[in-house]
């Protein structure tokens, strides 16, 4: 019709309300568990019909966009151009294994590809999503991902724990679940975004000089090792090596 709707969402961002209020627990899982529900309507949903050539960049989030711009940025923006690192021998090939493990999920999902906490408005004691310019085909975990290892907020696990339940409760109104497959496939998807936080916050503080984001990039870091350290993480020996080294070679870039 040519008509567009626009709604004014006031300034309020989760990450703000969530870091500036002082929410328990039970005021996180409420608000967070209001997004989790969204999510999975929004992805079920969102994929039907889906037109891909409303995409700007490319239709699906695939095995390349995990190579290029996710492993790809890390260790060229992180290790390369923040740390001035060699890139260790054997690095390359387990993440096109994580890569290809990433990948073998199901996409035919809406794709926000950068569902967090500061893409989220509270407008009314209601959540507003923002930033989906970014939006393309993909698989389930990936938002969820996004949203509960987000280094803006850094959620305790119980929380995150509770969160996954919740998710998966509201995912199962509108499709079959099987929970364990989901779980292993939210794994590599973890991976795959943390790796393309901690390239996208490299670039952004060190090339773009945009100190706000050294802030949040030890939490990132941090978050990888913690991730690799998981019964999953052993087959990526190459990773876990450098990754238990990044939290003191990030401290001493950023310092």
């Amino acid at each position: 019709t040519g008509i567009i709707l626009c709604e004014d969402l006031g300034d309020l961002l989760l990450h703000n309300a969530v870091t500036k209020e002082s929410w328990s627990e039970e005021d996180i899982v409420s608000v967070y568990g209001q997004a989790v529900e969204m999510l999975a309507q929004m992805q079920v949903d969102g994929g039907r019909d889906f037109k891909q050539g409303w995409c700007w960049d490319s239709g699906r989030y695939d095995r390349t966009i995990m190579l290029d711009r996710e492993s790809g940025y890390f260790s060229r923006a992180c290790c390369r151009e923040l740390l001035g690192l060699n890139i260790p021998d054997g690095l390359h090939e387990e993440f096109i294994l994580l890569a290809d493990l990433a990948s073998s999920a199901p996409a035919g999902f809406f794709l926000h590809r950068d569902f967090q906490s500061r893409n989220i408005m509270v407008y009314k004691k209601q959540l507003r999503v923002i930033d989906f310019q970014g939006g393309r085909l993909g698989p389930l975990g990936y938002d969820l991902a996004s949203l509960l290892n987000d280094p803006y907020v850094s959620l305790a696990d119980p929380i995150k724990d509770r969160l996954i339940v919740r998710y998966l409760q509201a995912l199962s109104n509108y499709m079959d679940v099987d929970g364990s497959l989901f779980m292993e496939s939210y794994y590599w998807l973890s991976l795959q975004r943390n790796l393309q936080i901690i390239g996208a916050f490299s670039y952004l503080s060190n090339i773009k000089g945009k100190k706000f984001f050294r802030g949040f990039l030890q939490p990132a870091v941090l978050l990888l090792d913690k991730l690799l350290a998981k019964p999953l993480g052993g087959r990526f020996p190459v990773l876990r090596v450098l990754a238990d080294s990044l939290p003191e070679k990030v401290a001493q870039a950023i310092s």
